[in-house]
């Protein structure tokens, strides 16, 4: 792999709403949807929908940093998602939802770190933010038909009322990035 070529990985509710913004930004080179941190080897959907394998839906990025920086790519996340509800997005409650930032590298980590302390100090929100960040471990990719959810299933009501929105709001927050 490149140096210039480098991986996060992110949760902030369905996997289907990060993966649908993030393939429309520019430098992203692949958006995998997967479930990390949690105790099961290589868990189903429905095993990790239960909340028992303490997983969460992440999308695993693979980005070039000579076009984005993971400031930007963590940018991008903090507007598209709540980071300040504890195991929920909108509807979809559990701790398989909850925001969370695994990292690969420290440099990721403090760089995570960072923009959760520049964020809480200036009252973006209104609450504080409760984002975990954690080295990324136990990660597997999402079944075939999770991957490219979004794209292959613009109609369906979920991506409609939920992913579409986010879609929209990176596009108009962050035109410069889309690719």
């Amino acid at each position: 792999m490149s140096n210039s070529l480098q991986t996060l990985t992110l949760g902030g509710g369905c996997f289907w709403c990060l993966e649908a913004v993030y393939v429309c930004v520019k430098g992203v080179v692949d958006v995998e949807s997967g479930y990390c941190n949690g105790e099961v080897l290589q868990p189903s959907y429905n095993q990790v929908c239960s909340g028992a394998t303490g997983h969460n839906e992440v999308v695993k990025l693979l980005f070039d940093s000579t076009q984005i920086s993971a400031r930007e790519i963590l940018e991008i996340f903090f507007v598209i998602h709540d980071p300040t509800t504890l195991n929920r997005q909108g509807h979809d409650i559990g701790t398989q939802y909850r925001s969370g930032i695994y990292f690969s590298t420290p440099s990721h980590e403090h760089v995570a770190r960072e923009v959760i302390e520049e964020m809480n100090s200036s009252a973006v929100y209104r609450s504080p933010i409760v984002t975990e960040v954690l080295p990324l471990e136990n990660y597997w990719a999402a079944e075939d038909y999770h991957q490219d959810y979004f794209a292959k299933n613009p109609e369906q009501g979920y991506c409609l009322a939920v992913a579409a929105p986010k879609v929209a709001k990176f596009r108009r927050t962050f035109a410069r990035l889309v690719r």
